[in-house]
């Protein structure tokens, strides 16, 4: 695979410059104007910037890789000794990368943070030098993965640690619901209470579809999910779930389906989902794209629509295509299916189109 120079860095002169990746490659989008595509022809499905560089996951022809750069873009690892891929024993073949996020809660061998990478087909991989990522057998061997089904789609789409307590891991398997660890990876344990289960699940009751898990400001042991039965939160580390979308009722949300949900980074109880009207048509419900927000841990939900088309606008949003920035002015983006970014700096009461034109959003992140 050619490894472009991206070079981009010189152009980070607003206060918005956000990578973004999509079926046909990698963009980054400063000033309003996008540049790339930047691994050409690939889809890009993860992207990540960490203390040792940049991290991003492609797949091309079936073919999936982790590329990492420590120098802005400007050279990559060599693809021929890949930085993750199965065991031989374990006859599974890597699939695609759906997720990276680093180990806040833990050092490497280096002084700084491990990283942690999910997968398609369901599994975690841990790097602790910034280079080769191993399997987390703890979790690849766990007895429930028997009852996660066969789905070829079937991922581990988010990866969540405790930054106070060292151990902790928190994944959300598409078809297999929400596990924990709490030793590092070692031992790992459902955490599915009060989560409907999916119409599909076998005589165990063990199939949940979780699509995305954010961590809120409130407290580390404060999460939301969004799964395809509707919003949840969980004031215990996902021990037990309460139902927070109340969709069609009022201060509720549109519908209980849709892929994400993101968590404000430093307002308690305040989160942000954008609702699809349902698994079998998973578009903007009648039409109209909406971003609801909760300021107080779902309780109540706001709609926000000033900026986004007001109808006849049918677009989805995937998990990994709606995120927020770490610092002020702490802006949200979200991508579609359509090729469209929008941005918001006002906690979303008023969004502005950013790109268009753009291959299928997979993921976006807001860079430093």
């Amino acid at each position: 695979m050619e490894r472009e120079r991206l070079g981009f860095r010189a152009r980070m002169t607003d206060h918005l410059a956000v990578a973004v990746g999509t079926e046909q490659g990698l963009f980054i989008i400063s000033d309003g104007i996008p540049d790339g595509p930047y691994f050409k022809g690939s889809e890009v499905a993860a992207f990540l910037q960490t203390e040792r560089g940049y991290l991003v996951a492609t797949t091309r022809a079936g073919e999936a890789a982790l590329w990492l750069s420590n120098d802005d873009g400007q050279s990559w690892n060599d693809a021929v000794t890949p930085l993750l891929d199965f065991p031989a024993e374990t006859g599974a073949t890597l699939a695609r990368i759906c997720q990276i996020q680093v180990d806040d809660g833990s050092s490497g061998e280096d002084g700084k943070h491990p990283v942690l990478v999910g997968t398609e087909p369901a599994a975690l991989f841990r790097s602790i030098d910034g280079g080769r990522f191993q399997l987390v057998r703890g979790l690849w061997d766990h007895a429930d993965r028997a009852t996660w089904g066969d789905n070829p789609g079937n991922a581990l789409d988010t990866v969540l640690t405790h930054p106070d307590r060292p151990g902790r891991i928190i994944v959300a398997i598409e078809s297999g619901g929400v596990y924990r660890s709490d030793d590092g990876g070692e031992t790992w344990h459902a955490r599915n209470g009060g989560m409907a289960v999916h119409a599909s699940a076998d005589a165990s009751g063990a199939r949940r579809h979780v699509y995305k898990l954010a961590m809120d400001a409130a407290s580390p042991d404060a999460l939301f999910a969004q799964t395809d039965s509707g919003t949840y939160r969980s004031e215990n580390a996902g021990d037990s779930w309460t139902p927070v979308g109340r969709a069609g009722e009022p201060d509720g949300l549109a519908s209980d389906y849709g892929f994400p949900v993101v968590a404000h980074p430093v307002e308690p109880g305040t989160a942000f989902v954008f609702p699809l009207e349902s698994e079998s048509y998973p578009c903007s419900p009648g039409g109209r794209p909406r971003v609801y927000r909760t300021t107080d841990g779902g309780g109540h939900w706001a709609v926000l629509g000033d900026g986004l088309p007001y109808e006849n606008a049918y677009v989805t949003v995937l998990g990994e295509a709606f995120t927020i920035g770490q610092s002020s002015p702490y802006a949200l983006v979200l991508g579609t299916r359509s090729g469209q970014i929008f941005a918001s700096v006002d906690h979303g009461d008023r969004w502005r189109l950013v790109a268009a034109g753009l291959p299928p959003v997979l993921c976006l992140r807001v860079l430093d």
